[in-house]
């Protein structure tokens, strides 16, 4: 039986769903426009006044956003709302440039936290479950996102942060965590450290995990699910746009659930602005209709998705969007081929290998490189040189068949590159292809 966390507005029909967003819409704008000079002035700027948006079938005429006008408002330039009415703020983890600073009234909080009680909900969580929230905290939006939506369903929340593994896996044990958030990348950590103390998923309480913050693969989901006797749920979200929760996984796992009464999804062309059909796979594009302090009106994500509003079996009506494919900004074209670092980990788990690994991309005499560095298991270390230098042959020519082009594979020690307390670092890019 499947739970809902709101019911109402989680299987409201299209109509229903379509009147509440006009409506708020038409609202919102009017709300932006008077309080946010900076985006008032880019609705001077293409001639588009607040009367103009009547509904839905409007939102074409207004302006994007980009990261960089966020970066170019720092701090306070798209602040909606007096700072004595804001209670918090976060931020990216973003590792150039100016960092995008997102505020919340209380008002935000609360919706935020329920966009994620009714994740917390979809993964099965109820008030008998115990949650521990692995995400980091601080500045980064998943560890306070996920806490508060766990409080809201009435779990018994575990604020571990991120890190301390031996600590995680003592609390999952003595506490009997039955509900796990926190990144891919650490969950597929937590499940190596538990075997590699003896222990197997049999020795932990754990039912489902919530995973997102950054790319992962269907190959990755079955092996956390395996390493930790769970099954794994996605979750995505922007700190821009509250932070996780604005898209959620139900059983059915086919796509994420957008939480449309406070999100309206678009899909673009990301060369053109062209709002793309559902089914096509473009930029996604989120207008906040219930954001008071930071509202963002057409903000470009540069993810890559489709969305679908094919029937779910779950019985929620609200629209889904695939997993990620991409992004139309840090997608790597190297030899004049498009790379997602989705291609590689795909390899490296249909191969047997680790989803810990690093892309380190060069250009030498005017000549692209790709070097790919994998963490091995430890059953796959060879002292023998020969031995490793055709396991890396064998990975190299798999990944040509993946990509198209061919990499520089090395294999490393297992545990030897960095795992992170937010987005695990998975590319590093050297080329100066910008001036």
């Amino acid at each position: 039986m499947e739970r809902y966390w709101n019911k109402e507005i989680e299987c409201a029909s299209r109509e229903e769903m379509k009147k509440l967003q006009s409506e708020r819409l038409v609202a919102q704008v009017r709300y932006v426009y008077d309080n946010v000079k900076y985006y008032r002035d880019l609705m001077d700027a293409k001639g588009v006044k607040p009367g103009d948006i009547r509904g839905l079938e409007d939102l074409c005429k207004l302006p994007f956003l980009s990261k960089a006008d966020l970066r170019e408002g720092y701090p306070y330039g798209l602040l909606a709302r007096p700072l004595n009415e804001c209670v918090r703020i976060h931020s990216t983890s973003g590792t150039t440039g100016r960092r995008v600073v997102a505020f919340y009234t209380q008002h935000d909080v609360d919706m935020w936290e329920d966009c994620c009680a009714r994740a917390i909900t979809a993964a099965g969580g109820t008030p008998d479950d115990v949650c521990q929230v692995a995400y980091g905290y601080g500045l980064f939006t998943g560890g306070a996102g996920l806490h508060g939506g766990s409080h809201k369903v009435g779990c018994l929340t575990l604020p571990m942060s991120s890190g301390n593994t031996e600590r995680q896996i003592q609390f999952m044990r003595d506490l009997g965590a039955t509900i796990l958030c926190c990144t891919p990348s650490y969950a597929a950590y937590l499940g190596e450290s538990l075997h590699e103390m003896g222990l197997t998923p049999a020795d932990i309480k754990l039912k489902a995990g919530i995973f997102g913050a950054e790319p992962w693969t269907e190959e990755m989901r079955r092996s956390i699910e395996k390493s930790l006797g769970i099954k794994a749920y996605d979750i995505y979200g922007l700190t821009e746009t509250s932070g996780p929760g604005v898209a959620f996984e139900c059983s059915a796992q086919k796509g994420m659930h957008i939480n449309e009464d406070n999100f309206i999804p678009e899909i673009i062309n990301p060369e053109t602005g062209e709002p793309l059909p559902d089914g096509e796979v473009g930029e996604l594009v989120f207008t906040s209709i219930t954001k008071e302090a930071f509202p963002l009106l057409r903000y470009r994500t540069r993810d890559l998705c489709v969305l679908s509003r094919e029937k779910c079996s779950c019985g929620r009506t609200l629209v889904k969007m695939s997993k990620p494919k991409g992004r139309s900004d840090d997608m790597l074209i190297i030899r004049g081929v498009n790379v997602f670092p989705s291609q590689i980990e795909t390899v490296l788990i249909a191969n047997g290998y680790s989803p810990n690994y690093l892309i380190e991309v060069d250009r030498v005499n005017n000549t692209d490189t790709l070097d790919i560095s994998v963490e091995m298991k430890p059953d796959q270390f060879s002292d023998k040189v020969r031995d490793m230098q055709l396991q890396e042959k064998s990975l190299a020519s798999a990944m040509k068949t993946m990509l198209g082009i061919n990499p520089k594979m090395h294999l490393v020690a297992p545990k030897s590159i960095t795992r992170s307390e937010g987005k695990a670092v998975r590319v590093i890019d050297r080329r100066k292809l910008h001036d």
